[in-house]
């Protein structure tokens, strides 16, 4: 799943309903990436606000979990920037990017062990620090970035030169997610529940959902799905699974939806606890092998194998995993049976036994901050990457480190 998400973070602001209207038409205007972001962007990024990112929970006072055996697996690596790294992609082994606040956007042609800032020429050094890249997609050489407030680009080669994609003002909800799926192809989310997809680089749209989620859920029977009935707010935290379905969580946090490619709506589901829900995703990528869900409090939730998506609730088992408090804000699975979770204050812990068990790892311990995803690239020798406020940037070593 390569729409990374904005972050817990972005997750805490609220957007719109909306109604889902016909293809969006959209111009495009050409410009070249420069290459020399470094010197225009320095004054900005130092005169600005210097005060690091809060921490995620009012957990201060909690102490650390203990890390007398813990692991160290990942090492720190250095960004050009300071600020919440909030995605990361690559399109070979070698050459990726990474994005963030206050429009920090960095390349690497060396698998990640060294980043140059990068910027747009068509973006001034006082526009471009007003943006939040949040999230990076690339396949075969074509990228797409989304930006908050809504920005979306589009390289065709790599990155050398990008292409700013207007979008229609009409557009039901923010776009939170962007996928690029093959040439000149690429898929879309919004906080409203909106898909669309795009087969001429975003000039045109195409809705492939019929039904708005707030619409879906005044309409259907929805009265055995604890907050759904008259429900009227956005989603967050949307995830995308390999074969397309999706999962997104209410922004009250009081249930979570499916959707799969061929459904005209969503489907709402009890979350099962009074536990506010923090985040969900996909086990091992693809909802046939069940779904995680994180909750307040440090909690961690695993699904079993296939779960009916057309249930109202999932048969979640909870996690052994002592976080003293700490939230629980991302987990990936590296392989079969180990599974990474990060969370707040920089806390990681690791298991070997598919999610059933976990152990403290204490890679980030003496660095302040908080960790807000972590991703494994299967097609790219499963390295991993682990990313955080205050431009923290781990890459994954395993137990050699």
């Amino acid at each position: 799943m390569k729409l990374a998400l904005a972050t817990l973070l972005a997750t805490l602001t609220s957007t719109q309903a909306f109604l889902v209207p016909s293809p969006l038409t959209a111009a495009t205007g050409s410009s070249s990436l420069s290459m020399t972001a470094e010197d225009r962007r320095t004054f900005l990024t130092q005169s600005t606000a210097t005060v690091a990112a809060s921490s995620l929970l009012a957990t201060s006072s909690l102490p650390l979990p203990a890390s007398a055996a813990a692991s160290k697996q990942w090492t720190q690596i250095k960004v050009p920037f300071a600020d919440t790294v909030y995605d990361i992609d690559f399109d070979s082994p070698t050459h990726g990017y990474i994005v963030g606040a206050r429009g920090s956007f960095a390349e690497t042609n060396d698998g990640g062990n060294t980043w140059e800032p990068r910027s747009f020429s068509n973006l001034d050094a006082e526009e471009e620090i007003t943006y939040r890249f949040q999230v990076v997609s690339f396949k075969d050489g074509e990228g797409w970035v989304l930006g908050k407030p809504t920005l979306l680009l589009h390289t065709k080669d790599g990155g050398k030169s990008w292409e700013r994609i207007p979008l229609s003002p009409k557009l039901p909800g923010e776009p939170t997610g962007i996928l690029a799926t093959g040439s000149n192809c690429a898929e879309m989310i919004t906080s409203s529940g909106a898909v669309y997809t795009t087969t001429n680089a975003g000039r045109n749209w195409k809705a492939q959902v019929k039904e708005t989620i707030d619409a879906t859920l005044n309409r259907i029977s929805s009265s055995g799905v604890s907050g759904a009935s008259y429900f009227t707010g956005s989603i967050v935290n949307e995830q995308r699974d390999d074969a397309g379905s999706y999962l997104a969580v209410s922004s009250r946090g009081n249930f979570f939806l499916t959707w799969e490619p061929g459904q005209d709506f969503w489907i709402p589901h009890n979350r099962g606890t009074p536990r506010r829900i923090q985040n969900m995703g996909f086990v091992r990528g693809d909802i046939k092998n069940g779904l995680w869900m994180t909750l307040n409090g440090g909690k961690l939730l695993v699904s079993g194998a296939g779960v009916d998506l057309n249930s109202e609730e999932f048969p979640f088992q909870e996690a052994n995993i002592k976080t003293g408090g700490y939230g629980i804000t991302d987990v990936a699975w590296r392989d079969d049976n180990e599974v990474w979770a990060v969370g707040g204050s920089n806390t990681m812990y690791v298991s070997k036994d598919n999610g059933k068990n976990f152990v403290f790892d204490k890679s980030a311990n003496d660095i302040p901050g908080n960790l807000y995803n972590v991703k494994f690239f299967r097609e790219f020798g499963n390295m991993g990457w682990a990313l955080g406020s205050n431009g923290l940037l781990l890459k994954y070593v395993g137990e050699n480190a």
